[in-house]
């Protein structure tokens, strides 16, 4: 492994330290992703499906998941349909 980078257990490709992603899947089974990096204080998220990008301070892992609710109708959690099974 590179320094600097961790794998991304949820998708199994690598992502730096200081990003995250937050996964969900719509109604037909499509995977959209939205990018969380930090710089300091201040994240900016960003979706991998529609470049939609916004900087926030707080919470961005729920306006991520907002934004992929309201945006993509991405409400399926993928961890939580493993773990289901």
């Amino acid at each position: 492994m590179r320094a600097g980078v961790r794998p991304d257990e949820t998708a199994g490709g690598v992502v730096p330290i200081n990003a995250s992603k937050v996964t969900r899947w719509d109604q037909h089974g499509r995977e959209h992703v939205v990018t969380v990096q930090r710089s300091g204080v201040q994240r900016t998220i960003s979706c991998d499906t529609c470049g939609w990008r916004q900087s926030t301070q707080f919470l961005p892992w729920l306006k991520a998941q907002e934004h992929l609710a309201e945006a993509h109708q991405a409400t399926v959690d993928p961890s939580e349909a493993q773990t289901s099974r």
